[in-house]
């Protein structure tokens, strides 16, 4: 059933290494490479409010309608159990990349930062009940090994909405001449920008 408008997010990482490759450009809408640098995919979220025509990004299993798909190019050769951070770890400049980005797309989509709304992909599995099999995002740079999903989900939700409050506080005069129709044509600019 086609939506609307994006109804959440889903954080996710590649399990590649740092760049964007091929089937990252294809699966996710937004990607933060290694060092920070933000890379837009080939679809915009509004793609997936219709997945019925095929040409959606497919990032997360039975649930890519209204879903837009925000991942950090790392952990290729990571293991959950026995945990190995393989040889492209997540990094603390990503991370704090990623956090700004996800913020960013809640506040230009209007999309609640709780655990049903911004969530990471094995999120999906413990929340939703949507079968993913996956552990992403289980593991942050400052833990030692996986932790509780849905703790790292919260914690991730605390900065991303701290970071939203900062970035977006409507108090400040330009943001406040803003509407939502601004905010989505500024980021429509941007993709156009990237893809010329």
């Amino acid at each position: 059933m086609a939506v609307s408008k994006p109804q959440r997010i889903v954080m996710h990482w590649t399990a590649g290494e740092y760049e964007i490759s091929d089937s990252d450009y294809e699966k996710y809408h937004e990607v933060v490479e290694g060092d920070g640098t933000r890379r837009l995919c080939r679809r915009r979220p509004e793609a997936n409010n219709d997945v019925n025509d095929g040409d959606y990004a497919a990032h997360v299993r039975a649930k890519n309608t209204g879903s837009i798909g925000l991942a950090m190019c790392c952990m290729k050769g990571a293991k959950e159990r026995p945990f190995h951070k393989g040889k492209f770890p997540m990094t603390e400049v990503q991370l704090g990349a990623f956090i700004n980005m996800v913020a960013e797309y809640a506040e230009t989509y209007d999309i609640a930062v709780d655990r049903r709304h911004v969530l990471s992909h094995e999120e999906v599995d413990v929340t939703l009940k949507v079968p993913q099999d996956k552990w992403d995002i289980m593991w942050l740079p400052h833990m030692a090994k996986p932790g509780n999903v849905v703790e790292v989900g919260d914690f991730l939700r605390e900065r991303i909405e701290a970071a939203r409050a900062k970035k977006f506080d409507r108090s400040d005069s330009f943001l406040a001449s803003l509407n939502e129709d601004d905010l989505v044509e500024r980021i429509v600019a941007r993709i156009k920008e990237e893809l010329a």
